[in-house]
């Protein structure tokens, strides 16, 4: 591998020389001698460009010839050089304070400033610009970097002091703590298709990682309405020049001056309330053609953003044909902090090589990005020929650093040290805290074993519960993300005194991924899990409250499944389960509380207060088939393999499950075919976003169905549930499973904060307005309808829901949901 990298290298300096490139390069100043940052470089009549460094450093690579080209930098007076490039040149240029000149203007009887008239006209000239070019292609520079600022010494017993010191901080937990620069080559085609390669990527002290700067991340559109920045933002920005701009901006000319014979007014953006998603700063437009000429743009805490104080957005084009301009450079800055760590950085995306009439094959666009694993193998030679932008020398002693770090930390002897004392043993985590964990970094080998504490459960069919956890990971090929993952549950009850074991785990098998489920359990009839899988809801009610919702049977049992995805969006997978099922009985009626007034139901959902059986005990052998197509040809190749992204159009599914009397001494025979159409997160700008899931389905055939069988629905009686967007908030676990057919729906909307942003003082909290709507339909059920209407934040909802069979009022309550897959 080494010799291959030499040699590439060597072949790299001899196309160079070959080719005849030479390097301009030098310095921006200003009248002080400071440098500027990030100026911008371009090259007159070429699409090649590049810019200064955060000190003010450039460096550009250009084949012999006559050149001139331009320097600018916002603020500053364009300075332009017409340089005979024989042999590599530096010049230093110092830029002039940009002098914006304000003409004499009629201010009309409203005292309307003349920035207005500008920004109509650049309204009006949107939607051409927006749609004026349909394709192209371009190289794209990305570098990216963060700071950490500031940081406490502890942190939830985690020492950051040492933590600091081994990722190269220095003394006071301040440095860099991201690095990273990457080549692509993106091509684009109306309205939205992109494509990008990433040619190389650098990640310092990450000998072996990908560089996560992507070129599609860094777009923005300000001929665009609005910029959506999933994360950032709860809401989408409105655009300074987008077509209702004026109800959310203030406009002022700060004046005008002329460069390239081009007049461009600098216009001031002022969001017209504080708490309003609208950009503060400067705008610049041409006169005449009336387009963005640049920007420079930021946000602060009063817009409600999340995990970054400020956040600054700075964009410079320049033309690439006679009445075409694109971006030669796009800037983000940001500082941000919380629980007592600040950090601060930047990316910056340089533009270079456009081409309006690239050759394009549609069928590339379903590859949204494409790197593979030897991007990252690129030596120093090829960065120094290749850098747009010269590393300041904080960049390079930070590459340099470590890079020692890094070939450490790959060594097996630094992974062997971390290993033992990473997995020393701990009392008291095992017992009450995270549990027991044992690593073999090097090997890609983990166990993990769960707490004393977390493993007890309670139940009025089992007592108290230890059902222990342990569970072991082994990633056999990091590169495309091939792992084998076993786990195993050993459960004992304290009063029924019966002890029961499974195991189950996943493995890949050629394009399949295999998985096996056996072993014998007490499980909830309700195979929804409508208690939620982490927060051990029923043992709290029922210790605390003496309220025993949920009910058991006994489960021993055996199966398989095979999955895989067909191809793009089309996924398919097959299962097949032999079960003994036995009823269960209350063993128990303890309780902390309520031991005097409050009786516990049996485990019968039907017969609350007498211990009759719900079902005889059977056995059942059941096969099924899944299958979803979410219209989903979009997907991106990484050395870890292909990832597919999610469709703007809803996923579809169809179901099918068949019970097979006499297999196995089998008592089923049944058939339950069923279909569903879902998505989430629908964006619809300013107003939030929805999500729906819509299903239906029925039985073909019931000759022998047990409860169990059922179709049943994800309901809900407690005040504390898992939230979902198929879950109901009032709705019985058990009284309306059916054996016929039904028709389930679903509806959430996520106003993001469009009210209580407007409302002094609530609008700190970021809430977010949630309404759900929920139906029903069964034959015994009839039409039942739930409305709930509460507030967000951060995954933990407050909700109030009240229900209605056919039109009648059934019941109302308060909800706390919390969305643990956030």
């Amino acid at each position: 591998m080494k010799k291959c990298l030499v040699l590439t290298a060597f072949l790299l300096i001899g196309f160079k020389s070959f080719a005849q490139l030479l390097t301009l390069s030098g310095t921006i100043t200003d009248e002080a001698g400071k440098g500027v940052p990030f100026a911008t470089i371009y090259v007159k009549n070429t699409t090649k460009g590049t810019s200064a460094n955060s000190d003010g450093n450039y460096q550009i690579q250009l084949s012999a010839g006559e050149y001139e080209v331009f320097f600018r930098a916002v603020g500053f007076r364009q300075d332009s050089r017409k340089i005979d490039l024989k042999a590599s040149k530096v010049i230093n240029i110092r830029l002039a304070a940009e002098l914006y000149q304000l003409k004499d203007v009629l201010i009309n009887g409203n005292g309307e400033d003349p920035a207005y008239a500008i920004i109509r006209k650049a309204i009006k000239k949107r939607k051409t610009y927006l749609n004026q070019v349909n394709a192209y292609s371009a190289e794209v520079y990305i570098k990216g970097l963060q700071k950490l600022l500031a940081a406490p010494k502890k942190f939830l017993g985690a020492d950051i002091n040492k933590m600091a010191r081994e990722n190269g901080l220095d003394s006071n937990r301040r440095g860099i703590v991201y690095l990273s620069e990457s080549q692509s080559k993106v091509t684009f085609m109306k309205p939205d298709n992109i494509h990008e390669e990433m040619i190389s990527s650098k990640v310092s002290g990450r000998n072996n990682a990908f560089s996560f700067n992507r070129a599609s991340d860094m777009r923005v559109n300000f001929y665009a309405n609005f910029e959506e920045w999933e994360g950032i933002s709860n809401r989408p920005f409105v655009s300074p020049i987008a077509d209702n701009a004026m109800l959310y901006y203030r406009y002022k000319l700060l004046g005008t001056t002329v460069e390239n014979g081009e007049t461009v007014n600098k216009i001031q953006v002022i969001p017209r309330r504080d708490y309003d998603p609208a950009f503060s700063g400067v705008i610049y437009i041409l006169e005449d053609s009336w387009r963005i000429y640049g920007l420079d743009l930021y946000m602060t805490k009063k817009a409600n953003l999340n995990f970054v104080d400020t956040l600054k957005v700075s964009e410079q084009f320049y033309p690439v044909s006679k009445n075409v301009w694109m971006p030669s450079t796009i800037r983000f800055d940001f500082t941000g902090g919380i629980f007592g760590f600040r950090i601060g950085g930047y990316y910056i995306s340089i533009y270079k090589d456009y081409n309006l009439n690239p050759i394009i094959n549609k069928k590339e666009f379903a590859e949204v990005l494409k790197i593979t694993k030897e991007v990252n193998k690129k030596d120093s030679t090829y960065w120094n020929a290749e850098r747009p932008i010269p590393l300041t020398s904080e960049e390079t002693v930070d590459y340099q650093k470590k890079q020692i770090l890094a070939q450490k930390r790959e060594s097996k002897p630094y992974l062997d040290s971390l290993d033992r004392i990473y997995n020393k043993f701990k009392a008291d985590q095992f017992i009450y805290g995270r549990g027991y964990s044992h690593r073999n970094r090097f090997s890609k080998e983990y166990y993990n074993f769960g707490s004393l504490l977390s493993s007890i459960q309670y139940n009025t069919v089992q007592g108290f519960v230890l059902s222990y956890n342990a569970s072991y990971f082994k990633n056999i090929d990091s590169l495309t993300n091939r792992f084998v993952r076993l786990a195993a549950n050993l459960k004992y009850g304290f009063s029924d005194h019966n002890i029961h074991g499974s195991l189950n785990g996943t493995t890949p098998v050629d394009k399949f991924i295999f998985g096996f489920d056996l072993g014998s359990d007490v499980v909830d009839m309700n195979n929804q899990q409508p208690f939620g899988k982490a927060l051990n809801l029923n043992t709290s009610y029922s210790l605390y409250l003496r309220q025993n919702y949920q009910k058991f049977y006994q489960k021993d049992f055996a199966g398989i499944s095979l999955s895989r995805r067909i191809t793009g969006g089309w996924q398919a997978a097959f299962s097949t389960e032999f079960a003994d099922r036995s009823w269960l009985n209350n063993t128990s009626n303890y309780s902390f509380f309520y031991q005097d007034s409050r009786q516990f139901t049996s485990n019968n959902p039907f017969s609350p207060y007498s211990n009759s059986p719900l079902f005889a005990n059977s056995q059942a052998f059941k096969i099924g088939f899944r299958t979803t197509y979410d219209f989903s040809n979009k997907y991106e190749t990484l050395p870890s393999g292909r990832r597919y992204f999610p469709s703007k159009y809803p996923t579809i599914g169809l179901s099918y499950t068949k019970g097979i009397k006499n297999i196995f001494g089998s008592d089923v025979d049944y058939d339950l075919l069923s279909a569903d159409i879902s998505k989430s997160n629908i964006s619809l700008g300013f107003y939030g976003k929805t999500s729906f899931y819509v299903g239906a389905g029925k039985f073909l055939n019931t000759n022998s169905i047990y409860f169990t069988d059922y179709k049943h629905f994800n309901g809900n009686q407690l005040s504390v549930y898992e939230a979902s967007i198929n879950k109901f908030l009032l709705l019985d676990y058990y009284k309306y499973s059916t054996n016929t057919e039904y028709l389930e729906g679903h509806l959430e909307h996520n106003f993001s904060g469009f009210i209580t942003n407007k409302l002094p003082l609530i609008r700190k909290f970021k809430l977010q307005e949630i309404v759900d709507v929920n139906y029903l339909a069964t034959p015994s059920l009839k039409n039942y309808t739930e409305l709930g209407f509460g507030l967000e934040y951060l995954g933990l909802r407050a909700m109030y829901g009240t229900s209605f069979i056919n039109g009648g009022h059934v019941a109302n309550g308060f909800r706390v949901g919390l969305r643990l897959g956030l």
